[in-house]
């Protein structure tokens, strides 16, 4: 029914079973990972909140340690991005379009990473995952931070239909 190939876009290395802040410098080390592209909405922050949580700044400062952390987001409010990356002191993209390419490339190329050491880690199958895996990236899926959208429950039910859904990383 549907080809492997469509199938492999689809699939996050990692299922994270929690919102973004459950990764850990020790986890992305065991990961071989030495970059991170963080999505904005629903993500890092609600798309109906102005300020990111201390939770996530106190995640951030420690993860700044680790790895190169930029944002890429699908919003095009350029203030609202710009302003959320600014607060962060990150490079970001914003309008990316995802799952195109276009945008996301050059902010990994920019970390001078090989794409495989870079993940994407977004809230959503269908813009997140399928960007980052068009590009070879390592992809994490995480919960948002807010409730789920109808949108990210129908992924979810096709991604487990596909037997897809595992709380491991596939490699």
């Amino acid at each position: 029914m549907y080809s492997p190939g469509f199938v492999s876009l689809l699939q996050p290395d990692l299922v994270l079973g929690g919102r973004v802040l459950e990764l850990t410098p020790e986890r992305l080390k065991r990961l071989g990972l030495r970059g991170l592209v963080l999505d904005v909405d629903d993500t890092i922050v609600s798309t109906k909140e102005r300020d990111l949580s201390p939770d996530f700044l106190s995640w951030l400062t420690e993860i700044n340690q680790a790895v190169q952390v930029s944002l890429v987001s699908n919003n095009i409010n350029r203030s609202r991005i710009s302003r959320i990356a600014d607060s962060l002191d990150l490079p970001y993209a914003f309008g990316a379009a995802k799952p195109s390419r276009r945008k996301l490339r050059p902010v990994v190329t920019q970390m001078a990473l090989p794409f495989e050491q870079v993940a994407m880690v977004g809230d959503r199958i269908l813009t997140d995952v399928v960007a980052g895996n068009r590009l070879g990236m390592f992809t994490i899926l995480v919960d948002p931070v807010a409730k789920a959208s109808l949108l990210r429950t129908l992924e979810l039910r096709v991604f487990r239909s596909l037997g897809s859904a595992t709380e491991t990383p596939t490699q």
